[in-house]
């Protein structure tokens, strides 16, 4: 029997059969580039966000003008349209700017459908890729990559969590690093500046939704996760050409390609995933600039590698924040997964008394924890809808804090002994995963040794 929400996609769909991509303007001011969208959902809805960023020293002047940045600004338009779409899921979306040509619309297709995995599982909509949406284009011709200047620079963008934290420390002594926030929170800031930059060394875009869509989202309308990271790739693409760099350096690791429901293609990761860098990389260069490249640093690692050189870093253990529940407050909820998962993979390297200075409490003291608990080890079928590590991170670290505990378990290591879980995982060493090394990644030989050196 179909769901409430897939019988109400179907109506809105009759309701709403055209989404259009109006247009875009690129405004070059004094102090800031201002980009505006106009998407229009038939009759019912127009959408005007909006994107600003500060002019900054780092801008290279060769590439500040508005023909050479025309067709990166188009491109934020195309990824941030879906956050509208989705309202009503138009069977036909129309682009105005430019024409796309088949190899485009299709791989726009694709991004949209893997993109949407989550919102279209969570809200029990079952569609195919090949007829959810159709995308037509019209307008001018699509411009050709434009002439831009690259320099020996590489832009990294900052989340405020432990991944950004490592890149930015194991790459500022051997790379000149241009740090890149959106819409940046104090987590972000503090990760900046620990790291030995300041916030004139960074360059910063704000990103301004449409209120618009809220009104609809109350009115009953669809909403649901989009893949941010998507948006994050084609702002920094842009931001790159602004500051003249050659890379764009990320902190996704191998973790992010694990399907976050079992035996099936729904990943709340995707746009961080291998497949989607590959996908990026190719269309950015096909049409964008084949002179900058797009991969990320901490690919061959997974999340225990990965915090295991984070605890290195200690000058950043009180600031660096992954909780999106605590986000707006500068702090760790202590009730979500995120937390959970972060508190958890932190056990085998960080005392108790560390761990408590983090997170203000004891996490595996928490019974109210068991069921997020059951989701991160692989009990339910789906893992946590949330940026954490794979179902083998979790039960190996788990394993190792047990083992490393010298009197009685907590309440949530006790209960995790006693599941199947605990049978399947207990004699695997930690070594298998810290000595692992993932062989998909676009990373050179320099930076292939840093990490190699580190692990």
């Amino acid at each position: 029997m179909p769901s409430d929400n897939f019988i109400k996609y179907q109506q809105l769909r009759e309701r709403h059969p055209e989404f259009v991509y109006e247009s875009f303007e690129l405004h070059m001011e004094s102090d800031q580039i201002l980009i505006e969208f106009t998407f229009k959902l038939d009759h019912k809805a127009v959408f005007k966000p909006s994107l600003i960023i500060p002019v900054t020293d780092h801008f290279v002047s060769e590439n500040l003008s508005v023909d050479k940045l025309n067709s990166f600004a188009f491109h934020i338009g195309m990824i941030e349209l879906i956050s509208y779409w989705k309202a009503a899921c138009s069977p036909k979306i129309i682009i105005k700017p430019y024409v796309l040509d088949q190899w485009q619309v299709n791989w726009w297709r694709k991004l949209y459908y893997h993109g949407l995995g989550e919102f279209f599982y969570q809200n029990g909509i079952t569609v195919e890729m090949d007829d959810f949406v159709e995308i037509l284009s019209e307008g001018e011709p699509f411009p050709g990559k434009a002439e831009i200047y690259s320099g020996p620079t590489a832009l990294v963008p900052i989340g405020g969590g432990k991944d950004s934290v490592v890149t930015l420390e194991m790459l500022k002594d051997h790379k000149k690093l241009i740090p890149f926030a959106l819409n940046p929170r104090k987590a972000i800031w503090d990760t900046i500046i620990n790291a030995g930059f300041n916030e004139s060394e960074t360059v910063v875009v704000n990103r301004k939704l449409d209120p618009e869509l809220l009104v609809l989202n109350d009115e009953g309308y669809l909403n649901g996760h989009t893949p941010f990271s998507a948006l994050l790739a084609f702002v920094c693409g842009m931001t790159a050409v602004l500051t003249g760099s050659s890379e764009i350096v990320l902190s996704n690791e191998s973790s992010a390609n694990e399907a976050t429901v079992r035996s099936s293609t729904v990943n709340h990761q995707y746009s961080k995933s291998f497949t989607f860098e590959q996908d990026f990389r190719t269309y950015f260069q096909k049409y964008l600039a084949d002179h900058i490249s797009y991969f990320s640093f901490l690919r061959p690692w997974n999340e225990l590698q990965i915090v295991r050189a984070f605890t290195d870093f200690k000058k950043h253990h009180p600031s660096f924040r992954s909780c999106n529940a605590g986000s707006k407050t500068d702090s760790w909820c202590a009730t979500c997964s995120k937390c959970l998962f972060t508190f958890i993979m932190l056990t085998p390297f960080l005392s108790e008394e560390e761990k408590i200075s983090i997170f203000g409490e004891d996490l595996f003291n928490k019974r109210t924890m068991i069921p997020i608990l059951d989701e991160l080890t692989g009990r339910t079928p789906e893992k946590p809808f949330e940026c954490v590590g794979t179902i083998d991170e979790v039960n190996t670290a788990l394993v190792a804090s047990i083992k490393n505990h010298h009197h009685d378990l907590p309440l949530l290591l006790e209960y995790y002994k006693q599941t199947e879980q605990f049978e399947q995982y207990k004699d695997l060493s930690p070594d298998s995963l810290l000595n692992a090394f993932n062989d998909q990644h676009f990373l050179d030989d320099s930076y292939l040794s840093l990490l190699k050196n580190k692990a």
